[in-house]
């Protein structure tokens, strides 16, 4: 009969450790949790905590079964960490419109298992080397991002436009003609009584070399068309 042994020498070491995941998984989770993410303190404190309780079973739970003809081997548990840590991170991302929200998050939530997995195996200054990066990439990277110039540029337009001029169709024409990449991702009819129907559109325009100065004039010789506000975005 296997007898269980409650207290070992490496009980501290492997207390220490998981306490060491909980902070550092902690503190990525209050970056997160600021920014006001779908996956936020609990969420990324809960993956590396979980991820570094796998890696320690993997590395120190099975050592009583051990012997002649048994061989353990425990990135096997670390392998399942990794894929099964995916299916997490997909639950966060969203595609709306044509545009994908929660990469980011995903990216935190695979870095903190990542995190747990480091502790759990015996190198906390690797976990906490990688918080501090995590922390840097998503902060002063993100400040470096701003002031990267884009590859191509896109154009968010809000059109409001009268029915029955063919407004829309001439003006994504005249945009694929001047070289835009043209999109829409929403229509609204606005009905008023005795008065002609108004359509709200949002249009995405998305160019290398296009002018959107000389987009936006091609719009104002449009018939049909009442107004156009622009909001600028970059491509990833």
């Amino acid at each position: 009969m296997l007898e269980v042994e409650w207290i070992s020498h490496s009980t501290l070491t492997e207390v220490v450790l998981l306490a060491m995941a909980f902070v550092l998984s902690a503190v990525i989770g209050v970056e997160r949790q600021r920014r006001l993410k779908s996956a936020g303190l609990r969420t990324h404190t809960l993956v590396g905590l979980g991820a570094a309780v796998f890696t320690l079973v993997s590395a120190y739970g099975f050592k009583a079964m051990i012997g002649n003809d048994v061989i353990l081997d425990p990135s096997r548990i670390a392998a399942q960490i990794v894929s099964g840590i995916g299916f997490l991170g997909a639950g966060v991302i969203f595609v709306r419109q044509n545009a994908v929200a929660g990469l980011t998050t995903a990216a935190s939530i695979w870095v903190t298992a990542a995190i747990g997995m480091a502790c759990g195996a015996g190198m906390p200054i690797l976990a906490a080397a990688a918080t501090g990066l995590h922390l840097c990439a998503v902060g002063v990277l993100g400040l470096v991002a701003k002031y990267v110039r884009p590859t191509q540029q896109e154009k968010a337009v809000v059109l409001q436009y009268t029915e029955g001029y063919g407004a829309l169709r001439t003006i994504l024409a005249a945009s694929t003609d001047m070289g835009f990449e043209a999109l829409v991702t929403d229509t609204r009819k606005v009905e008023r009584p005795g008065s002609e129907t108004r359509v709200h559109a949002t249009l995405r325009f998305r160019s290398a070399n296009g002018s959107p100065e000389s987009l936006m004039e091609k719009f104002a010789d449009v018939p049909g068309v009442i107004s156009a506000r622009v909001e600028e975005r970059y491509a990833d």
